[in-house]
């Protein structure tokens, strides 16, 4: 991809020509929400104008016309993780996708369960091992397994540049290890993490591997069959599409084992006064009325993202990243977190301006028009563990160009001295 190429994509997404405190708007906040182009904006728009009916239900032709458009919905999303149909679960976001595995887990570990389901329990003597670099939705719902079954929470640390400790890794690995889940990519560093080598870890232990994708599905071309990876969860609205869905891939066989999480219509084969039985995956975990205008939406999202090409793609954004941390790091007074410039990287940079906080940080690059993540991004323990209690965060995306990376960097070297701080 160009600056070229770029300026043409951009036309796609009508939101990014506007004026912003008197500025053109430079949006580099994709690592929280992305942007829609105007193709994602019409499939979600046509549902509604020509096919909106309930899915899975009705026997009349809208309904028929709508739940085809849903399921052509998880068959596009699926194969574009390299999944298969029944293996792609719609959830409202990843956050929802990770509290479905953990609580069906605990579902598992109580109770009458049947045989199938008794691999996903968990209990005293029991370990759940995930990363110091763990967004909070990839953290706080495991703690919360942990503390309703006894069993026991452990986190890989991770090293002073923002790396995995893949010594201690190693010896976290034990036969008590059951679970495993952890972040493909890092919100905070941009630690790009090695997934085949940590899933064979925990797979060569016998532990289940869930992985959060939330910061890879949107710009590195993912395959879940080929990472080995057995459960991994992202959302919609960080690549390109509506926010209120996201989605779970889960190996067929594990989610048809799986004791339901949340419960009702549309997710049984049979109800008693006293017993309901359940649908295979992925209906199983699909209770009630469904995000049907937002799958129609993901999919033409990642539709665009395909004609794009996720390897353009991502190549483009490293190259805006190394810009990036290369640029921040020739500024005095700016500690980028995570790896130097040189070192790979997905195309964000979170850094620390000496004597100001964040949230000044922030306001400063807004009134020159430049759109930026402040705070602690959900992640306190990891910036517990580099010393802060929050920072900055630029993040790219495929309709980014290397102008408005500069920018942004022209916009932080102005930052201390508005606040009269001079020096290194």
């Amino acid at each position: 991809m160009t600056d070229v190429e770029v300026r043409r994509i951009r036309n796609d997404f009508p939101i990014l020509d506007q004026q912003v405190n008197g500025n053109t708007l430079v949006y580099l906040d994709s690592g929280a929400t992305s942007q829609k182009p105007v193709s994602v904006m019409e499939a979600e728009q046509e549902f509604y104008e020509q096919r909106n009916s309930a899915v899975h239900r009705g026997a009349h032709t809208l309904a028929v016309a709508a739940t085809d458009v849903f399921e052509d919905a998880r068959s596009t999303v699926a194969a574009f993780v390299g999944a298969a149909d029944n293996e792609l679960v719609w959830t409202a976001n990843a956050t929802a996708g990770l509290n479905l595995i953990a609580y069906s887990f605990g579902n598992a570990s109580t109770g009458d369960v049947t045989p199938e389901a008794r691999q996903f329990a968990v209990g005293p003597g029991d370990e759940v091992l995930v990363t110091e670099m763990e967004h909070h939705a990839n953290l706080v719902p495991w703690q919360e397994l942990c503390r309703r079954t006894g069993a026991t929470l452990k986190f890989i640390p991770i090293m002073d540049d923002g790396l995995l400790d893949m010594e201690a890794a190693a010896a976290l690995f034990t036969s008590r290890t059951k679970v495993f889940s952890f972040t493909h990519v890092s919100n905070v560093t941009g630690v790009i993490n090695p997934v085949v080598e940590l899933a064979r870890m925990a797979h060569d232990v016998g532990a289940l591997v869930v992985l959060d994708a939330c910061q890879s599905a949107p710009h590195l071309g993912l395959n879940v069959k080929a990472l080995d990876v057995d459960f991994a969860v992202f959302s919609g609205h960080k690549m390109l599409a509506p926010t209120g869905i996201g989605a779970v891939y889960g190996r067929a066989e594990l989610l048809d084992a799986m004791p339901p999480f949340l419960t009702g219509g549309s997710m049984i084969t049979t109800v008693t006064m006293e017993h309901a039985a359940y649908l295979p995956s992925p209906q199983r975990f699909e209770a009630g009325t469904q995000p049907i205008s937002q799958a129609a939406a993901f999919a033409a999202a990642v539709n665009y993202l395909s004609e794009t090409g996720m390897d353009r793609i991502h190549a483009w954004e490293a190259a805006l990243g190394q810009r990036m941390v290369a640029g921040l790091e020739a500024i005095p007074g700016i500690r980028v977190l995570g790896p130097a410039a040189g070192t790979a990287r997905a195309g964000l940079a979170a850094f620390e301006v000496d004597g100001v906080h964040a949230h000044d940080v922030g306001q400063f690059l807004d009134a020159a028009g430049v759109a930026v993540r402040v705070g602690h991004h959900c992640a306190q323990p990891l910036h517990r563990r580099l010393g802060l209690s929050a920072s900055t965060r630029a993040s790219a995306y495929l309709y980014n160009t290397t102008a408005e990376v500069d920018a942004f960097l022209a916009a932080v070297a102005g930052v201390r001295p508005y606040f009269g701080i001079t020096g290194d």
